[in-house]
């Protein structure tokens, strides 16, 4: 306890910031994708700092600042989910869908990218959506999740990648905990081999799943499939990644940056195009400057905090997360930063993503075993391991808080080991199988239009609907801005941006 001691006067637990980025599908009362444009009243995807799109028209992304408090940061998600709501309401019947995996969706080249402006920059973003959907489909891109930005005062870049392979470690126990995707439209897996069960009348599952979204069903590329980045440091990591960015992959040089109409096809042929390309269940990260590459700022700055990017959206929670899961989140990447970390290896990396599969898939089968260090473990007792080694953490914060609610969150977490019936992903398979005639496309809307009704009830200011109307018309100014202030043609911005000098 001791040097748990030690480590926290050194880097004191109330400077803790975490901020959320949650995306959410757009979507018609009956739960068919909404193919409308983003509103103009929303601002700009481009420039506006809360409100954006991700990888389609239709797919919203709410980002909020980072919070010392956990409470001031689901408030801001709160309210930056009332005015989308609000927007949405005056203009018909869309809502935001409440699930990871997606509504009913149309046919994959009738998925509308998302539009960012004219600028450059704009461009490129739509550009690489382009790309994506070439390189993996569309519809793998409208699976959405909940990002969780972390950062610690006085940690350093080496303790960031410590942290990031005890969490790749031991992400099966979020999965187990908070996995709720076991389900998914029928739709989304159309021409798609997998080993799914039918469930009537629209829906696929497995019956143990977590979440399909972190399975080989969701974020999955076989291209990527080939990289066995290393987390031993910044050096490593940083080359991986470039090798990645800059080297020549044959299929998609096959599909060409260009079509030939003189469409772009993609913003490159390398096995990924940009940084963001790289899929993960935990990025480190670095804010970066106008027209920077993410990968010179880390190189450049060090790591600045860690992107959590394997929690699904709860569908049971208008806003998709609780309080409560973020204190988890909080206590279990304290653990993961302040625990011995050795380094990780080549088996390793292959056992990590073998447990990850296996959890996703089938977490919450009775008597499930994964691999760690060769030999193989029950997960629940492993599991339990990693919470009991939390204890410590959670009153660190609580005393630091003045509360109780770190250790509650934790006994709760352990219930919920001991009771796999409690975890979200069995409720929502309870939820579909009291009524099978709605299906998961049923389920999802019913949430979603709660959700939808719960947050238009919460009191909504005149003064913040003209804040976030302010903050919507400042944001269209911007985008004007960036577009007035380009000088080149897109193909030499493209061409200078993709130097490989701008990764170093």
């Amino acid at each position: 306890m001791s040097s748990l001691q030690d480590a926290i006067r050194a880097q004191p637990l109330s400077g803790i910031r975490r901020g959320i980025e949650k995306e959410g599908l757009r979507v018609q009362p009956t739960g068919e994708l909404a193919l409308t444009p983003h509103s103009a009243k929303l601002g700009s995807a481009l420039t506006h700092p809360h409100i954006t799109t991700d990888y389609c028209e239709s797919q919203i992304e709410l980002v909020t600042g980072a919070h010392l408090a956990i409470d001031d940061c689901l408030g801001e998600l709160t309210r930056i989910h009332q005015f989308v709501h609000h927007t949405l309401a005056a203009m018909g019947d869309e809502r935001l869908w409440a699930s990871s995996m997606p509504c009913r969706l149309p046919t994959d080249e009738t998925i509308p990218l998302a539009r960012y402006g004219s600028s450059n920059v704009g461009r490129a973003k739509s550009v690489y959506r382009m790309g994506l959907g070439h390189r993996y489909g569309r519809r793998m891109q409208t699976i959405c999740g909940i990002h969780y930005n972390w950062s610690m005062p006085g940690v350093t870049s080496e303790q960031y990648f410590a942290l990031i392979r005890n969490f790749r470690r031991h992400a099966f126990v979020l999965l187990y905990l908070f996995g709720a995707s076991p389900a998914l439209c029928s739709c989304f897996a159309q021409g798609r081999p997998h080993a799914l069960q039918p469930l009537e009348p629209d829906a696929l599952f497995l019956p143990h799943a977590t979440s399909l979204r972190m399975g080989r069903l969701g974020y999955q590329s076989d291209a990527q499939a080939t990289l066995a980045v290393s987390y031993n440091g910044l050096d490593g990591y940083a080359q991986s990644l470039q090798q990645a960015l800059t080297q020549p992959y044959p299929a998609y040089e096959a599909v060409g940056i260009r079509n030939p109409g003189g469409d772009y096809n993609q913003l490159g042929t390398s096995l990924l195009q940009i940084e963001n390309e790289f899929y993960g269940t935990i990025r480190p990260k670095r804010v970066i400057r106008p027209g920077e590459r993410p990968l010179h700022a880390l190189r450049e700055r060090g790591v600045e905090y860690v992107e959590v990017r394997l929690m699904d959206l709860d569908p049971f929670v208008p806003v998709g997360i609780t309080a409560e899961t973020m204190r988890l989140l909080d206590v279990f990447l304290l653990h993961c930063l302040l625990s011995d970390s050795p380094h990780d290896t080549p088996d390793e990396i292959t056992e990590i993503k073998h447990n990850q599969h296996l959890t996703a898939a089938r977490g919450r089968e009775p008597g499930l075993w994964l691999l760690r260090g060769g030999r193989s473990v029950p997960l629940v007792e492993w599991a339990a391991e990693v919470l009991e080694a939390c204890t410590p953490y959670a009153a660190a914060l609580d005393a630091t808080h003045g509360e109780a609610g770190y250790a509650t969150a934790l006994a709760n977490a352990r219930a919920t080991l001991a009771a796999p019936e409690t975890t979200p992903s069995a409720r929502i398979l309870q939820a579909m199988a009291q009524q099978p005639e709605r299906g998961f496309v049923g389920f999802a809307a019913a949430c979603s239009a709660r959700a939808r009704d719960a947050l238009l009830a919460l009191p909504w200011s005149p003064e913040n609907q003209a804040r976030f109307e302010a903050m919507a018309a400042a944001s269209w100014e911007a985008q004007k801005a960036i577009e007035a202030a380009d000088t080149q043609s897109f193909e030499d911005w493209r061409v200078e941006y993709m130097l490989e000098k701008n990764l170093d």
